[in-house]
């Protein structure tokens, strides 16, 4: 009894300055394992109680207990004191002054894609279109069939589409979209389609493989070709100024009859002949035209009864034009230097 009693003397004895120079919570928890854990200091003098008599061991048990609370209690102490003091540098170091400045996050702006998505889908939102989206993995039946365009048809070999399977591939066009509003929608129907569109091109100033179309459609009672020019009309002056002009030239696209090429009167020269419209005085931005016959009877709408327009707008290219960009590459490269015009 009396060699337990001394060895817990002993190990309290050491452990007292240990606490005492105790300087972090981490040190204090190492302590706590060190002399009161499984493996620690009174853990293992207790072990040499089964050697002690009988009538012994009640004593050597509270000498024990008395030793593990007195160690516990010195700990918790020198615990209480160190949190405080870590508390109170914690908040000496992170003292914020109220009275400075803050500092200014730095802003983004809109990709001038978007911008030109936004600016455009603005104009026909405001005469009462809405927004349609389609998926851009789609199915040779809307991409292609419904349209006007059946297997075998050129028009398809000047796509240069990827194909995921014989009847799955990425979408050449935003026109997939129109036929299945049509095919779920009836008359009246105005819509404007963003989204991208794969082709094979050759990716150089003025192509890339992946870009950005808006399919325009409007379809009712009475639709005519005046109709179509004088929104277009709208879109180029809202677009590129109120003294800009358009024109239409006679085009084939499978989906449309009659179809146009629309050229957008020059904003640099105002048509008189210059670098950018390349001495014309026009450049070309648009494809147009009278919805197909065929194609609304396709969606089970009647074209004896009901008529339409389409349009699609080259989003890269109004963007080119509208901010003055030479070369398409510089929209996908991501340079903070160059995006940063466009704040």
């Amino acid at each position: 009894m009396v060699d337990l009693r001394a060895q817990l003397d002993e190990v309290r004895a050491r452990f007292a300055p240990e606490c005492a120079h105790a300087a972090t919570t981490q040190e204090i928890e190492a302590l706590r394992v060190r002399y009161l854990g499984k493996k620690g200091e009174i853990t293992l003098v207790l072990r040499g109680m089964g050697q002690l008599p009988a009538e012994d061991r009640p004593a050597a048990g509270q000498a024990a207990n008395e030793a593990r609370e007195a160690l516990e209690a010195a700990l918790a102490a020198r615990e209480a004191v160190v949190a405080a003091d870590e508390r109170a540098a914690r908040m000496a170091r992170e003292r914020i002054d109220v009275t400075l400045p803050g500092l200014r996050s730095p802003m983004g702006a809109r990709h001038p894609l978007t911008k030109a998505i936004d600016e455009i889908c603005g104009v026909f939102l405001g005469l009462g279109y809405s927004i349609a989206e389609g998926p851009e993995v789609e199915l040779d039946r809307y991409n292609f069939e419904m349209l006007n365009t059946p297997a075998g048809h050129p028009a398809r070999d000047t796509q240069d589409t990827f194909y995921v399977s014989d009847t799955v591939l990425l979408r050449t066009q935003t026109s997939p979209v129109q036929v299945r509003v049509m095919e779920s929608t009836r008359p009246p129907i105005r819509i404007v389609c963003p989204g991208r569109v794969y082709r094979s091109d050759t990716i150089d100033a003025t192509h890339s493989a992946v870009f950005h179309q808006i399919e325009g459609l409007a379809v009712d009672k009475g639709i005519t070709m005046g109709d179509l020019v004088g929104s277009l009309q709208l879109y180029a002056r809202r677009l590129f100024g109120e003294g800009t002009r358009i024109r239409l030239r006679p085009h084939h696209f499978p989906f449309t009859e009659p179809s146009a090429e629309v050229d957008v009167s020059c904003w640099v020269c105002g048509g008189k002949g210059c670098r950018t419209c390349k001495g014309e005085g026009w450049v070309e931005m648009l494809g147009a035209g009278m919805v197909h016959p065929k194609v609304l009877a396709g969606c089970g709408i009647d074209p004896e009864v009901y008529s339409g327009f389409a349009f699609g707008i080259g989003v890269e290219r109004t963007a080119m034009a509208r901010f003055g960009i030479e070369d398409m590459r510089a929209l996908y490269e991501n340079d903070v230097r160059f995006l940063v015009q466009f704040k």
